[in-house]
């Protein structure tokens, strides 16, 4: 599939938190300088957003709520609303995914790593509809999530074009297994995609039960970033039996490499672009 939008009129900001890159790209049919200011006051506000909540969940910042905690220098009971909302929103998910996703490291320290970035990124959305931006693509380390289209609006153009996702090959770093078209409407369809695994980061994700978890890497497709995020995540951890209950339960695409280079997808990932 090939875009015919101009890619003239994209344009893109960036800034490092979390650990990764973090990039926001903003289609504008306004004239150039408008588009520029609209981008520089977008980046700002997200920037703000992701800054903010890694002060509090970072576990590599040794004066942050979440190393308090950690270190038992703080009770849950008593940490921040910000802090007890995103404890309560993993484990409803811990409780959906029958264990496969969790906030808690095998040695009972609590982190909330796996659900925090994809947060971010759901208040970045708020707070880019609140600035009036319609056609916008944020990507968070390789999770990305969309809002209308990279080309141009107009009454006229019945169908828009879709933003593509790239999924990387994790077997070679340099190079894209292939694309998936998200979305940016509000008609149910992907708006969202997240991708997660020991490719990149090394072993970081336990496997539900012993041995290592049995995909190198998962990426997921969904309505919304915290979900995609979550199950991709989940799916690592919990194999096959989490994939089969993610698909059904939840309607996602998914596009599963095993640690031999073999491929479990789904309908959505093998007739994508």
């Amino acid at each position: 599939m090939q875009p015919t939008f101009n890619v003239e009129q994209l344009r893109a900001r960036t800034f490092r938190s979390m650990g990764t890159v973090v990039s926001l790209t903003v289609a504008s049919g306004t004239s150039p300088q408008t588009a520029v200011d609209e981008l520089e006051s977008a980046v700002d506000v997200v920037e703000e957003i992701f800054t903010q909540l890694d002060l509090t969940f970072s576990l590599y910042r040794e004066g942050s709520e979440a190393s308090r905690l950690a270190r038992g220098e703080l009770a849950l009971a008593y940490a921040s609303e910000s802090m007890q909302a995103r404890y309560v929103e993993a484990s409803e998910w811990r409780l959906a995914t029958n264990g496969a996703f969790t906030a808690e490291r095998p040695d009972g320290t609590l982190d909330l790593s796996g659900i925090v970035k994809a947060h971010a990124m759901r208040e970045a959305e708020l707070s880019l509809i609140a600035l009036g931006l319609r056609d916008w693509c944020l990507n968070a380390g390789g999770d990305v999530l969309v809002s209308g289209s990279p080309g141009p609006s107009s009454a006229s153009r019945e169908v828009r074009e879709p933003w593509l996702a790239g999924i990387v090959d994790p077997f070679d770093r340099q190079t894209l297994l292939g694309t998936y078209s998200l979305s940016g409407s509000a008609d149910g369809g992907m708006r969202a995609l997240a991708t997660s695994g020991s490719a990149e980061r090394g072993e970081h994700i336990w496997a539900v039960g012993p041995g290592r978890p049995e995909f190198l890497q998962v990426s997921v497709a969904a309505q919304d970033i915290v979900t995609a995020d979550v199950l991709a995540t989940a799916i690592v951890s919990g194999g096959p039996p989490t994939l089969d209950q993610a698909v059904e339960k939840w309607g996602v695409e998914v596009l599963a490499v095993g640690r031999t280079g073999t491929m479990l997808a789904t309908p959505g990932f093998r007739n994508a672009a």
